[in-house]
């Protein structure tokens, strides 16, 4: 079987031993005859797959009752408006951290349904750092601060939580969600996109805490798009696959030894890497680097023409998806949960020869 070295950000490899076990089930799940994508929503076994995702989720997070967990469609963006239209108008205020081209969208979104107090934003920089505690300029009465805790495009990652001055942290989580352990006590709401590091593309988790749901608007409220209505109901139908394989990918994190070990992985996967770009200036990292992202390592060649020839080179190697968002260019290397140490390693190796024979 062949496998290449994937460098993707998203939609991003997946544990071999996951997209095994799925392929032994795909024509006869559990004994039934079909697929788990052809039975029905409602039926035993793809309620008890729901239950089972829910009940890892909450575990490997440390999640109590206190809790929702929500299966949606829509992605990241769709969050970007359903978070304000919940939980904004009539006056409402929230503060919004700009590290990215996500955390812009989201702003764009709040600022169409309330009000809207940008309390960081690296844009002039070039978005290549993060906000230390002391640079965020809070809103009195916020109802939530919303940060993106990893973002794709520039690699950056907040490696803590941000200061909320007691609001509630509500975190586009997509690029980073179950990479690493976090304070679930901060956070009113977190959602992901599960095509970086809990599965495939198609379902959206939203995390969300009772008391923050409590203030969802009630009134002159679209029905689909009211969080309330999701919880507790299968409302529509659900991306089934979607969620039966992240229950696959959340065993497989269990089988790894929970988040600890995971973060373990992934520290020592990142230092590696960066410890190659920053051996001399041929290769130049560019977050900083106390901001600098465990999931996706970005950074520059000496001239275009050279990333060009490293992604030629590295492609026939089978080093593959390693090119920059289109928007910025240069070379991104995306190392999420699955990616396995032995593909890093390749990659430095290769960026190591590729370095003695073009300085």
């Amino acid at each position: 079987m062949f496998r290449s070295h994937n460098f993707s950000a998203g939609p991003s490899i997946l544990p071999t031993e996951v997209l095994q076990k799925a392929q032994a089930e795909l024509l006869d799940y559990n004994g039934t005859g079909s697929s788990i994508i052809e039975l029905s929503h409602r039926g035993p076994e793809y309620v008890e797959v729901d239950a089972q995702a829910t009940a890892r989720l909450k575990s490997l997070l440390g999640l109590g009752d206190d809790f929702e967990v929500l299966f949606l469609q829509g992605g990241a963006s769709t969050q970007f408006m359903m978070v304000p239209y919940n939980f904004l108008g009539d006056g409402k205020s929230a503060c919004y951290l700009n590290t990215g081209t996500w955390s812009k969208k989201a702003i764009k979104e709040a600022k169409i349904l309330g009000n809207v107090h940008v309390g960081f934003s690296s844009e002039e920089q070039n978005f290549n750092r993060v906000p230390k505690n002391e640079d965020i300029k809070h809103a009195e009465g916020a109802e939530y601060m919303h940060f993106t805790s990893n973002n794709t495009i520039f690699g950056t990652q907040f490696r803590t939580e941000p200061e909320s001055n007691g609001a509630p942290l509500v975190c586009d989580a997509s690029s980073d969600f179950l990479s690493r352990e976090i304070d679930v006590k901060r956070y009113g709401m977190i959602y992901a996109g599960a095509q970086k590091n809990a599965g495939t593309a198609g379902v959206t988790i939203v995390i969300i805490r009772k008391d923050f749901l409590a203030k969802a608007r009630t009134e002159n409220v679209s029905t689909i798009l009211s969080y309330p209505t999701h919880v507790g109901t299968m409302f529509n139908t659900p991306p089934v696959f979607g969620v039966y394989f992240l229950n696959l990918v959340l065993e497989w994190i269990e089988s790894k030894g929970g988040l600890k070990a995971v973060q373990q992985m992934n520290e020592a996967k990142a230092a590696h890497l960066y410890a190659e770009i920053d051996k001399d200036a041929f290769y130049r990292g560019t977050a900083e680097v106390d901001s600098r992202s465990l999931m996706n390592v970005t950074f520059r060649l000496p001239s275009e023409d050279l990333e060009k020839k490293f992604l030629k080179e590295a492609g026939e190697l089978n080093l593959d998806g390693l090119k920059g968002h289109r928007s910025v260019g240069g070379i991104r290397a995306s190392i999420y949960n699955a990616c396995p140490r032995e593909s890093v390693d390749a990659l430095v190796a290769f960026m190591a020869d590729f370095r003695t024979k073009n300085s």
